[in-house]
Protein backbone atom coordinates (compact mmCIF):
# COMPACT_ATOMS: atom_id res chain seq x y z
CA UNK A 1 0.00 0.00 0.00
CA UNK A 2 1.20 3.46 -0.90
CA UNK A 3 1.79 5.64 1.92
CA UNK A 4 -0.62 7.92 0.95
CA UNK A 5 -3.00 5.52 0.16
CA UNK A 6 -4.89 6.58 3.38
CA UNK A 7 -5.22 10.31 3.01
CA UNK A 8 -8.92 10.04 2.02
CA UNK A 9 -9.48 9.09 5.37
CA UNK A 10 -11.77 5.95 4.84
CA UNK A 11 -7.91 4.32 4.75
CA UNK A 12 -7.69 5.50 8.57
CA UNK A 13 -10.74 4.97 9.84
CA UNK A 14 -11.71 8.44 9.37
CA UNK A 15 -15.27 9.77 8.90
CA UNK A 16 -15.02 13.58 7.45
CA UNK A 17 -15.17 15.84 8.90
CA UNK A 18 -14.71 14.75 12.34
CA UNK A 19 -15.87 11.01 14.10
CA UNK A 20 -16.33 8.36 11.93
CA UNK A 21 -19.13 5.26 13.24
CA UNK A 22 -17.52 2.25 14.24
CA UNK A 23 -18.12 -0.99 12.72
CA UNK A 24 -17.27 -4.23 14.43
CA UNK A 25 -15.28 -6.58 12.42
CA UNK A 26 -16.32 -10.02 12.19
CA UNK A 27 -14.48 -12.55 14.12
CA UNK A 28 -12.52 -14.19 11.50
CA UNK A 29 -11.02 -17.88 11.62
CA UNK A 30 -6.46 -17.30 11.80
CA UNK A 31 -5.28 -18.17 8.85
CA UNK A 32 -2.27 -19.64 8.26
CA UNK A 33 0.45 -16.94 6.62
CA UNK A 34 0.96 -17.99 3.08
CA UNK A 35 4.79 -18.50 1.47
CA UNK A 36 4.92 -14.95 0.27
CA UNK A 37 3.68 -13.35 3.43
CA UNK A 38 5.89 -15.62 5.45
CA UNK A 39 8.80 -14.65 2.90
CA UNK A 40 8.08 -10.98 3.75
CA UNK A 41 7.75 -10.98 7.03
CA UNK A 42 11.64 -11.99 6.97
CA UNK A 43 12.64 -9.64 4.53
CA UNK A 44 10.72 -6.34 6.32
CA UNK A 45 12.56 -7.39 9.90
CA UNK A 46 16.18 -7.90 8.44
CA UNK A 47 15.60 -4.01 6.83
CA UNK A 48 14.00 -2.86 9.96
CA UNK A 49 17.50 -3.85 11.86
CA UNK A 50 19.71 -2.96 9.08
CA UNK A 51 17.91 0.37 8.23
CA UNK A 52 17.89 1.33 12.04
CA UNK A 53 22.12 0.55 12.50
CA UNK A 54 22.75 1.98 9.02
CA UNK A 55 20.36 3.90 8.08
CA UNK A 56 19.11 4.51 4.70
CA UNK A 57 22.24 5.43 2.62
CA UNK A 58 24.23 2.77 4.59
CA UNK A 59 21.97 0.14 4.33
CA UNK A 60 22.60 -2.48 1.41
CA UNK A 61 19.94 -4.74 -0.19
CA UNK A 62 22.71 -7.39 0.49
CA UNK A 63 23.10 -6.66 4.13
CA UNK A 64 19.35 -7.23 4.17
CA UNK A 65 19.39 -10.55 2.37
CA UNK A 66 22.34 -11.75 4.87
CA UNK A 67 19.91 -10.64 7.76
CA UNK A 68 16.89 -12.12 6.28
CA UNK A 69 19.15 -15.20 5.35
CA UNK A 70 17.78 -15.55 1.32
CA UNK A 71 19.48 -14.71 -1.86
CA UNK A 72 19.79 -11.08 -3.11
CA UNK A 73 17.43 -11.94 -5.70
CA UNK A 74 14.92 -13.28 -3.29
CA UNK A 75 14.73 -9.63 -1.76
CA UNK A 76 14.66 -7.78 -4.99
CA UNK A 77 11.62 -10.14 -5.95
CA UNK A 78 9.22 -8.89 -3.03
CA UNK A 79 10.96 -5.47 -3.01
CA UNK A 80 12.45 -4.17 -6.03
CA UNK A 81 14.13 -1.24 -4.46
CA UNK A 82 16.04 0.03 -1.80
CA UNK A 83 13.85 2.76 -1.44
CA UNK A 84 10.59 0.67 -1.95
CA UNK A 85 11.86 -1.26 1.08
CA UNK A 86 12.29 0.88 3.49
CA UNK A 87 9.24 2.93 2.66
CA UNK A 88 7.68 -0.59 3.57
CA UNK A 89 9.29 -0.16 6.40
CA UNK A 90 8.12 3.03 7.74
CA UNK A 91 4.51 2.71 6.49
CA UNK A 92 4.51 -0.52 9.24
CA UNK A 93 4.52 1.82 11.82
CA UNK A 94 3.23 4.83 10.35
CA UNK A 95 -0.08 2.63 9.98
CA UNK A 96 -0.04 1.37 13.65
CA UNK A 97 0.04 4.55 14.73
CA UNK A 98 -2.78 5.75 12.81
CA UNK A 99 -4.43 2.88 14.08
CA UNK A 100 -3.94 3.69 17.18
CA UNK A 101 -5.86 6.58 17.44
CA UNK A 102 -9.22 4.30 17.08
CA UNK A 103 -10.17 5.56 20.08
CA UNK A 104 -11.43 8.32 18.66
CA UNK A 105 -13.69 6.92 17.07
CA UNK A 106 -15.02 3.90 19.87
CA UNK A 107 -15.77 6.61 22.31
CA UNK A 108 -16.72 10.62 22.45
CA UNK A 109 -15.71 11.05 25.92
CA UNK A 110 -11.94 12.78 25.84
CA UNK A 111 -10.65 10.91 29.05
CA UNK A 112 -11.32 7.35 27.31
CA UNK A 113 -10.07 8.39 23.87
CA UNK A 114 -6.99 10.11 24.98
CA UNK A 115 -6.34 7.67 27.52
CA UNK A 116 -6.82 4.69 24.67
CA UNK A 117 -4.54 6.52 22.02
CA UNK A 118 -2.04 7.53 24.67
CA UNK A 119 -1.37 3.76 25.80
CA UNK A 120 -1.55 2.29 22.32
CA UNK A 121 0.91 4.56 21.57
CA UNK A 122 3.24 3.66 24.56
CA UNK A 123 2.65 0.17 23.65
CA UNK A 124 4.03 0.43 19.79
CA UNK A 125 6.99 1.92 21.30
CA UNK A 126 7.70 -1.03 23.20
CA UNK A 127 6.51 -3.35 20.43
CA UNK A 128 7.99 -1.32 17.21
CA UNK A 129 11.07 0.46 18.53
CA UNK A 130 13.41 -0.10 15.86
CA UNK A 131 10.85 1.67 13.52
CA UNK A 132 9.72 4.13 15.62
CA UNK A 133 14.04 5.07 15.37
CA UNK A 134 13.73 4.73 11.54
CA UNK A 135 11.00 7.02 11.72
CA UNK A 136 12.77 9.65 13.94
CA UNK A 137 15.92 9.50 11.58
CA UNK A 138 13.79 10.52 8.59
CA UNK A 139 12.33 13.38 9.94
CA UNK A 140 15.66 14.99 11.76
CA UNK A 141 16.93 14.46 7.67
CA UNK A 142 14.01 16.53 6.21
CA UNK A 143 11.99 13.40 5.23
CA UNK A 144 13.69 13.12 2.07
CA UNK A 145 11.82 9.61 1.44
CA UNK A 146 8.32 9.81 3.03
CA UNK A 147 7.63 13.67 2.61
CA UNK A 148 4.68 12.84 0.66
CA UNK A 149 2.96 10.76 3.54
CA UNK A 150 3.90 14.45 5.72
CA UNK A 151 1.98 16.68 3.09
CA UNK A 152 -1.14 14.09 2.99
CA UNK A 153 -1.83 11.35 4.53
CA UNK A 154 -0.52 12.66 8.44
CA UNK A 155 -1.98 15.91 7.69
CA UNK A 156 -5.55 14.72 6.92
CA UNK A 157 -5.00 12.91 10.20
CA UNK A 158 -4.33 15.85 12.38
CA UNK A 159 -7.19 18.09 10.39
CA UNK A 160 -9.60 14.85 10.98
CA UNK A 161 -8.59 14.39 14.76
CA UNK A 162 -8.05 18.57 15.44
CA UNK A 163 -12.02 18.50 14.37
CA UNK A 164 -12.87 16.03 17.55
CA UNK A 165 -10.13 17.62 20.29
CA UNK A 166 -11.91 21.27 19.11
CA UNK A 167 -15.88 19.80 19.41
CA UNK A 168 -14.52 18.47 22.87
CA UNK A 169 -13.55 21.77 23.44
CA UNK A 170 -17.09 23.34 22.19
CA UNK A 171 -18.65 21.07 24.56
CA UNK A 172 -16.87 22.56 27.49
CA UNK A 173 -15.32 18.48 28.04
CA UNK A 174 -11.51 20.21 27.71
CA UNK A 175 -10.14 23.50 28.45
CA UNK A 176 -9.19 25.39 25.06
CA UNK A 177 -6.20 24.12 24.12
CA UNK A 178 -4.31 23.92 20.65
CA UNK A 179 -4.97 20.35 19.39
CA UNK A 180 -1.66 20.27 16.90
CA UNK A 181 0.55 21.36 20.65
CA UNK A 182 -1.46 18.17 22.33
CA UNK A 183 -0.71 16.01 19.62
CA UNK A 184 3.24 16.92 19.52
CA UNK A 185 3.42 16.07 23.22
CA UNK A 186 1.36 12.54 22.85
CA UNK A 187 4.00 11.37 19.83
CA UNK A 188 7.02 13.18 21.98
CA UNK A 189 6.45 11.34 25.01
CA UNK A 190 5.27 7.95 23.22
CA UNK A 191 7.87 7.62 21.45
CA UNK A 192 10.50 8.64 24.13
CA UNK A 193 10.16 5.34 25.10
CA UNK A 194 11.49 3.47 21.94
CA UNK A 195 13.81 6.45 20.68
CA UNK A 196 15.32 6.71 23.83
CA UNK A 197 15.21 3.04 25.14
CA UNK A 198 19.26 3.21 25.80
CA UNK A 199 18.96 6.12 27.88
CA UNK A 200 15.56 4.99 30.11
CA UNK A 201 17.27 1.23 30.50
CA UNK A 202 20.77 2.95 31.87
CA UNK A 203 18.45 5.69 34.31
CA UNK A 204 16.89 2.70 35.17
CA UNK A 205 19.75 0.86 36.28
CA UNK A 206 20.98 -0.54 33.40
CA UNK A 207 17.96 -3.02 32.01
CA UNK A 208 14.46 -2.30 30.45
CA UNK A 209 11.44 -0.96 32.20
CA UNK A 210 9.89 -3.85 33.62
CA UNK A 211 6.02 -4.31 32.68
CA UNK A 212 4.86 -3.31 35.64
CA UNK A 213 6.59 -0.51 35.68
CA UNK A 214 6.10 -0.02 32.28
CA UNK A 215 2.08 -0.18 33.21
CA UNK A 216 3.02 2.58 35.61
CA UNK A 217 4.68 5.06 33.14
CA UNK A 218 1.41 4.33 30.95
CA UNK A 219 -0.54 6.06 33.32
CA UNK A 220 1.29 8.27 34.65
CA UNK A 221 1.77 9.91 31.03
CA UNK A 222 -1.83 9.51 30.27
CA UNK A 223 -2.66 11.04 33.78
CA UNK A 224 -0.67 13.86 33.41
CA UNK A 225 -1.59 14.56 29.83
CA UNK A 226 -5.59 14.53 31.13
CA UNK A 227 -4.64 16.50 33.58
CA UNK A 228 -3.05 19.74 31.59
CA UNK A 229 -6.07 19.53 29.32
CA UNK A 230 -8.43 20.19 32.48
CA UNK A 231 -10.30 16.12 32.00
CA UNK A 232 -7.70 14.57 34.98
CA UNK A 233 -6.45 14.51 38.22
CA UNK A 234 -3.10 15.21 39.43
CA UNK A 235 -3.07 12.16 42.25
CA UNK A 236 -2.83 8.17 41.18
Amino acid sequence: MNLTDRSNGAGMGLAPPELAPYVPVMDKPLSKPSIRESNERAILAAAESVFAERGFSGATMSMIAAGAGSPKANIHYYFPTKEGLYRAVVERVLTAWLDAAASFDLSDDPVEALTGYINAKMDLAREMPLSSQIYASEIMRGAPVVQDYLDTTLSEWVRARSGVVRRWIAQGKLKPIEPKFLFYMIWATTQHYANAAHEVATLEGGAPLSDEAFERAKRQVAQTVLFGVGVGTSGG
